[in-house]
């Protein structure tokens, strides 16, 4: 089997399995993206060169505690704890985009490992089975609209970035990426956004439209922080899980770091509404 075919049935799989178990049931949404939290775990502690014992163990019992307890919006102490939630993962992103533009580091410190395994791996993956939950209960059509905004964006910044790319973004982190690729990924995640809004989730065209340009900016950056950790530890992927493709942290490297920002700007509409 050659490696275009490889890749492409690969992706076919990953697509659907998430697709099928998001829309199925809560339950089966949750014990996926238990598996995936998992895979990506052991595969960072590998890229960082950290013992798993401790991150496997404290994010499985973590996700489990978050995930059996859900009793939805209207309870004010998970309320609560879900901002503490938010609070710790935004702080332990902004020390990942240090790392990404001011740290000229090759190495990382034994603290630092720890802070990311649970900053930027374990916290990101519980706000993402919160991000489905609103006041009506579970609803898959928010999760797979992201994921679908995610997959529209590095789809067309690749495409535009490979037709008119000619300034690149991050060079020195990923030669690849241009500023054209950049922008045009926007452009049609906006474009995707508009269409999902009418045809597909409903709601605000504003929120369609906002949700888009928050995912395209957070989501290049979440691929760019993984590609600044796979060049310090010396590797092309996170793992080789997925033929083709890598391993589930070079999947999911754009919804982890996107997650807290989406969540985020839920919080202030649920506010604000």
């Amino acid at each position: 089997m050659n490696e275009t075919l490889k890749r492409f049935l690969s992706g076919v799989i990953y697509v659907a399995l998430l697709i099928i178990a998001t829309s199925y049931s809560v339950t089966s949404f949750y014990v996926l993206f238990g598996i995936f939290l998992l895979i990506a775990i052991y595969e960072f502690c590998q890229l960082v060169h950290l013992n798993k014992i401790f991150p496997l163990l404290f994010g499985g019992f973590t996700y489990i505690l978050a995930t059996y307890f859900k009793k939805g919006f209207t309870n004010a102490s998970e309320h609560t704890n879900d901002i503490l939630l938010l609070a710790a993962t935004l702080f332990v992103s902004v020390k990942c985009l240090h790392l990404l533009f001011v740290s000229k580091k090759n190495k990382i410190d034994k603290l630092s490992k720890y802070i990311y395994v649970i900053g930027y791996v374990i916290f990101p993956f519980i706000l993402i089975t919160k991000i489905p939950f609103g006041r009506d209960g579970f609803n898959p059509q928010i999760i797979i609209s992201i994921f679908i905004l995610i997959w529209t964006n590095d789809t067309f910044a690749y495409i535009v970035g490979k037709s008119i790319g000619k300034h690149k973004l991050i060079e020195r982190i990923s030669p690849k990426k241009t500023v054209e690729g950049f922008f045009g990924g926007m452009l049609f995640s906006i474009i995707a956004g508009i269409l999902i809004s009418k045809f597909y989730i409903g709601g605000s065209i504003l929120i369609w439209t906002i949700s888009p340009v928050i995912i395209s900016i957070f989501s290049t950056l979440g691929d760019l922080i993984e590609s600044k950790f796979k060049r310090i530890a010396d590797v092309k992927d996170s793992g080789n899980i997925m033929p083709g493709h890598g391993g589930v942290l070079d999947r999911l490297d754009s919804i982890i770091f996107v997650a807290p920002f989406v969540y985020l700007f839920y919080q202030i509409l649920y506010y604000v509404s």
